[in-house]
């Protein structure tokens, strides 16, 4: 049997497109291998072991369910091709004397770009149509640089101390505050670093993104959805704080110390995604209930 003229056509282009991506984990090689150590070895990164694997997933699920036309936009996709390879020049020979995490940043932006151009000089700006989010989801693998890591992680660090203070003033609890530091009977807390659950905070943001494309139609639901994790994210690092410190001065000194102090984060992130998810079900029970009066 003789396969059909388009069929080969399709074939050729879906080959074409292997040829590019392959081109890119070659020229991209040493800044895919450091953005994968920075993932592995930095809580503030390690959302990014998620992100290709999420994405592919969606452009997979979404294909089957809406068929890509292959429609190639070869001049336009060109065209980020060459962006792409003009800002991984850059970052490769540092004409800017930038800093190392500009440099990565700039380099796997590029990829993506060259990821998005191959797409479209393959399978045209159907495919761009067709699969936008999953491929600008691509972008959260971009390791930001230090300064805006830094900058997040110190406004979750302020702000949950505001909220855990709240949580005690509730509790009526005697409370002070200073700075990053709450003073209660018999503790001191320093909400540092690391209480800003940064990981959890980023993971709890991809969630959120994600469940919002799934679920969602309309788009201001889905930024309403993706804003909320923000204050959710606050509000969980300081229910983790309270509670950490209720039960290390009230039930056993241990705690403070403890499992739960330690490596509770996930259970946290659990309540907060629970959170989420209640949230998700009130804005879509919303929207089919105003669908079902337009009707």
């Amino acid at each position: 049997m003789t396969p059909s003229p388009d069929g080969v056509r399709n074939y050729n282009r879906y080959i074409s497109l292997c040829l590019l991506l392959a081109v890119s984990v070659a020229l991209w090689w040493q800044a895919i291998v450091s953005t994968l150590r920075l993932a592995l070895n930095n809580d503030a990164y390690t959302h990014i072991l998620l992100i290709v694997p999420l994405s592919l997933s969606l452009i997979f699920f979404e294909s089957r369910h809406d068929p890509v036309m292959a429609e190639p936009r070869r001049e336009t996709g060109a065209v980020l091709l060459g962006i792409a390879l003009s800002l991984f020049g850059l970052a490769s020979w540092n004409a800017s004397n930038l800093s190392s995490d500009w440099r990565l940043s700039i380099s796997m932006f590029a990829l993506v770009a060259w990821w998005i151009g191959s797409a479209i000089v393959c399978l045209g700006l159907s495919a761009l149509r067709s699969l936008l989010f999953p491929l600008c989801l691509l972008f959260l693998s971009v390791p930001l640089p230090g300064r805006f890591v830094d900058s997040a992680t110190q406004f979750l660090q302020h702000q949950s101390t505001v909220a855990s203070e709240i949580l005690f003033r509730a509790a009526h609890v005697p409370v002070t505050r200073h700075g990053i530091i709450l003073s209660i009977p018999a503790l001191d807390i320093e909400v540092a670093r690391e209480c800003s659950s940064i990981r959890s905070s980023t993971m709890l943001m991809v969630i959120t993104l994600i469940l919002a494309h799934l679920f969602l139609r309309s788009s201001w639901r889905k930024i309403l959805l993706v804003a909320a994790a923000i204050p959710l994210s606050v509000a969980k690092n300081a229910v983790r704080i309270f509670t950490i410190a209720e039960l290390g001065t009230r039930v056993d000194p241990g705690y403070l110390n403890g499992r739960l102090h330690h490596n509770g984060g996930i259970v946290f992130l659990g309540l907060a995604v629970f959170v989420d998810v209640a949230l998700l079900w009130i804005l879509r029970r919303g929207s089919i209930e105003l669908r079902g009066l337009e009707c």
